[in-house]
């Protein structure tokens, strides 16, 4: 028994000694070993799981999750994720690991596996995963909305882009989209104050 805990003590230390060094690459363009790729996919997979599979899936009408769904996720996650209209970015070329493209995946078809897919995507809509870049979404919208976007999500799987852009540009503004369309002109105006202001200064000097 001695024995095993001193060894791994030793291997402890070890890996203390190594991690401090810097030995180890942080960077993104560093691929994880594909051991330890697996491991951390092993790892997501279930955690995830076991937390969404308490959930339970509301009733929602089909015409608002696409529509709600559709409208929101063109605002909020196609630089990571794409869409059926869109290419690589900048940013999702970028990203390690890198970002699941959903319009290319199969769409499932048992009951169960669709059951299981929705609650994953809910929760991690909601939650966001750590060190991925996914973002907890729920901290800035209702349930409501993150299950009208995990629905969507699901039904992107071999989805055209005539569909695609029916679907976000068919119905005029969003709500959604007005939002953001609001922040960035305040930002703008604060933008303009603000160098009116140092002109006003260097008259004065």
């Amino acid at each position: 028994m001695k024995t095993i805990v001193g060894l791994l003590l030793v291997a402890l230390i070890a890996a203390w000694y190594f991690m401090g060094t810097g030995v180890y690459n942080m960077a993104a363009t560093e691929k994880h070993w594909p051991i330890t790729e697996k491991l951390i996919e092993w790892v997501r997979i279930n955690s995830i799981a076991a937390r969404a599979s308490e959930l339970e899936i509301p009733a929602m009408d089909d015409t608002e999750i696409m529509m709600t769904g559709a409208t929101h996720y063109d605002a909020m996650c196609t630089d990571c994720h794409l869409s059926p209209v869109q290419a690589s970015t900048e940013l999702s070329q970028g990203l390690y690991p890198q970002a699941p493209v959903f319009h290319l995946r199969q769409p499932l078809i048992s009951p169960e596996d669709l059951q299981e897919q929705s609650k994953a995507y809910f929760w991690v809509i909601k939650n966001g995963i750590k060190m991925t870049a996914m973002p907890a979404w729920g901290l800035t919208h209702d349930d409501h909305t993150i299950w009208a976007m995990a629905f969507f999500v699901q039904r992107m799987g071999n989805m055209s882009a005539n569909q695609y852009k029916e679907l976000t540009h068919g119905s005029g503004d969003h709500p959604h989209t007005n939002k953001h369309h609001h922040e960035h002109k305040h930002e703008l105006d604060i933008d303009l104050e603000l160098e009116l202001e140092h002109d006003r200064h260097d008259e004065h000097d």
